[in-house]
């Protein structure tokens, strides 16, 4: 019966990563009726044949605290305008993947790259390549977003279920650092090479545009900030939530029309996520409770069993469920449950390994494929629409992910895991 119950979690998530490939505009269409069929099967379940309203109830307020922020960030970073002209130089491009990289922990990965994606595809109108857009996937996406709970959905399911804020920050930096440094060398050398190649009279034609920076809507710094400190609030209930939603409205209110056109502003992709993850949120339930109780039996025992785990299944399915379902499962292997957040606690101080190996796979592995991680698909959408030929699903993983990416990973695992 578990394994039964844990089937409209694993379709849902399969979901997900195939039909908007397979058919984008049945997916847009239906996509909604994706997420809540399987959502209200188990609602019932639990309600009427497993006496589970207490763990339907606890879904539902995580639900909550994690799309409001999520949502308040979105739209303030919609209220943020950057346009950025002048040297497509690498050295320049290096600089704006590496402050994506420390932005991206503020507003999150989703808004960081809302925020940056065109105004770094504009200053590299002349000379773009698939590779620019690959690297901001990998850093501004994904690796950049391992600092703060706030930076990627797993984390701040985290930081929800019981983790302290800056545990995150502490234990992680290293981790971080090292990531972005070497996928930013590895950028710079990719991307030298290349303008190196350009015709002279071209080299000389980029280096010779006047540098530019326009920006607007900074008065959102405002509700941005009061909305990071309101992250700290626990009690009373959904009151930092309300805090949340109350900055969002007023700088939506208060910033200027042309301000949101330039940026292309429209709730359509956060209406997705909140949909989506309304569905995932309830069908995880019973995996949650299955790894909980399982997770010695399938092989899973030490930090780099689920450093490797969490990883691969990362790669192709949203990376938000992936994290929660293997802490979940790690906590079981002490009989403590990721509905306790004394028991969340306590598990971070006694067993910090297992955190950190799931925590950086659940953050870094996203940026493997197009699926593995929200922004992926919205950068990908973004620079496909201003005629910026990308390679597809399997062509990222052999010219890129699998070249670039795993090697560092396998190499993470022998420093740090094995």
């Amino acid at each position: 019966m578990d394994l039964i119950l844990i089937a409209p979690f694993i379709l849902l998530l399969l979901a997900i990563g195939i039909l908007p490939f397979a058919n984008e505009k049945w997916w847009n269409k239906n996509y909604f009726l994706v997420s809540f069929i399987p959502a209200v099967i188990i609602i019932i379940i639990y309600l009427v044949f497993l006496n589970g309203s207490d763990k339907i109830i606890i879904a539902v307020e995580d639900y909550i605290s994690f799309i409001c922020l999520l949502f308040s960030l979105y739209v303030v970073s919609g209220g943020i305008y950057f346009k950025i002209k002048g040297k497509a130089t690498p050295l320049n491009n290096l600089i704006i993947l590496a402050v994506g990289s420390v932005v991206a922990n503020i507003f999150g990965t989703t808004g960081a790259a809302m925020l940056l994606i065109k105004p770094y595809i504009e200053s590299n109108k002349n000379r773009i390549k698939s590779y620019h857009i690959v690297f901001f996937i990998f850093l501004v996406c994904n690796v950049g977003g391992l600092l703060t709970p706030i930076g990627d959905p797993p984390l701040l399911i985290g930081y929800i279920k019981g983790i302290p804020f800056f545990w995150v920050t502490e234990n992680l930096f290293l981790y971080w650092f090292i990531a972005v440094l070497y996928l930013l060398i590895i950028f710079f050398l990719i991307d030298n090479y290349f303008y190196k190649k350009l015709k002279s009279g071209k080299q000389s034609e980029v280096e010779k545009k006047r540098e530019e920076i326009k920006a607007g809507g900074f008065i959102n710094f405002i509700p941005l900030i009061i909305i990071i400190g309101s992250v700290f609030i626990t009690k009373p209930l959904f009151v930092r939530e309300a805090i949340m939603l109350i900055c969002a409205v007023i700088s939506y209110k208060t910033t200027p029309d042309e301000i949101h056109k330039r940026n292309n502003f429209n709730f359509r992709p956060i209406k997705e996520v909140a949909i989506l993850f309304a569905g995932i949120f309830i069908t995880m339930i019973p995996a949650l409770d299955y790894l909980k109780l399982n997770a010695s039996s399938i092989g899973l025992k030490n930090p780099e069993d689920f450093y490797w785990a969490s990883g691969i299944l990362t790669s192709f399915l949203d990376n938000a469920p992936t994290y929660i379902s293997f802490l979940s499962a790690s906590m079981g292997l002490t009989n403590l449950s990721i509905y306790n957040t004394l028991d969340v606690i306590s598990f971070v101080k006694t067993n910090s390994n297992f955190v950190i190996a799931i925590s950086i796979s659940s953050v870094f592995f996203g940026a493997m494929t197009y699926i593995g991680n929200g922004p992926n698909l919205l950068v990908k959408s973004i620079s496909e629409l201003r005629g910026i030929k990308l390679p597809g699903f399997f062509a990222y993983m052999y010219k890129y992910s699998l070249v670039i990416l795993l090697p560092f990973y396998f190499i993470l695992w022998l420093l740090f895991f094995k």
